[in-house]
């Protein structure tokens, strides 16, 4: 029965560094499956900031257009709150 360990076995070093490297990556409280999570999220908060920097951009350049054009200012007004002049009539057409 001559069983003899294989030499990288025999490191201390090299043991040591193999425990370490599997505690970190199943059992620390920042383990792998949480970092994996956490990069996951970081994407999609990402991809939300971007969305609403677009739409804040959108926003802010509808708002500078309606401040200084009245004609966009009264077209805006027809056409989202039915406003009118004195003498018009409105007809609302519905689609089925």
């Amino acid at each position: 029965m001559n069983f003899r360990l294989p030499h990288f076995l025999k490191n201390k070093y090299i043991i040591a560094l193999v425990v370490v490297m599997a505690w970190l990556a199943f059992f620390d409280k920042n383990n792998l499956i949480h970092q994996w999570r956490l990069r996951k999220q970081l994407i999609e908060l990402r991809r939300d900031k971007k969305y609403y920097s677009e739409e804040i951009e959108r926003d802010s350049t509808a708002i500078r257009e309606l401040k200084e054009n009245p004609e966009a200012l009264e077209k805006y007004a027809r056409e989202n709150y039915l406003m009118k002049k004195e003498n018009e009539d409105i007809y609302i057409i519905v689609e089925e």
